[in-house]
């Protein structure tokens, strides 16, 4: 297993659509297992395959950072040749992505999603996320089709000025202790500061 290096925006690479994976290979459980320290490394909840330059479709998935038990927090999703069958509702989501360094995004994903693909294993899983879960299948499918989170997102912003609107807004809240910093309340802070 070996770190990779990842593809930053700005490479075409990025910008065309994968190819389905025809055979799963020793190469190509070589490269998720790479692909799953590259992303812990980068401190990432999710990769596709073009963002170590290979055209193929497949992703990892991290999703469960807030579960409450280790084993939940720490499973990886392996998707080869996914596909997404089912969406439900919308959810604004603040969005990174390790191709995109120092940024984060406003994007309008589904509040549910049905996803089916295949693991290293060659069987195929159909599973049902919603929220958060559901947004990070989503950003890491649309890889899939050449779609950077930063081509539709309504908004973006630097990392920086990111965490100091949410430093902002938990100092606001400090005496609240049901309050916690909305996505809402934060990009609407960031309207507030570009209309100054």
């Amino acid at each position: 297993m070996a770190l990779r290096n990842i593809t930053i925006k700005g490479d075409e690479i990025l910008a065309k659509k994968c190819k389905p994976v025809k055979e799963i290979t020793p190469r190509i459980a070589e490269a998720c297992a790479d692909m799953v320290d590259t992303m812990i490394e980068a401190d990432g909840v999710g990769i596709a395959a073009p963002q170590v330059g290979i055209m193929k479709r497949f992703f990892i998935a991290m999703p469960h950072v807030d579960a409450e038990d280790e084993e939940t927090r720490n499973k990886i999703y392996v998707m080869i040749n996914p596909e997404i069958t089912y969406k439900e509702g919308t959810q604004e989501s603040s969005e990174g992505c390790l191709s995109v360094p120092g940024y984060m995004g406003l994007v309008d994903r589904p509040y549910k999603i049905r996803i089916k693909g295949t693991d290293l294993q060659g069987e195929e899983h159909e599973y049902e996320f919603e929220g958060f879960e559901a947004t990070v299948f989503c950003h890491e499918y649309d890889h899939l089709d050449g779609i950077l989170y930063s081509d539709i997102a309504k908004d973006m912003m630097t990392v920086e000025e990111y965490s100091e609107i949410l430093r902002e807004l938990q100092e606001k809240h400090a005496d609240d202790e049901d309050a916690d910093s909305d996505n809402s309340e934060i990009w609407e802070r960031k309207k507030e500061r570009d209309e100054q």
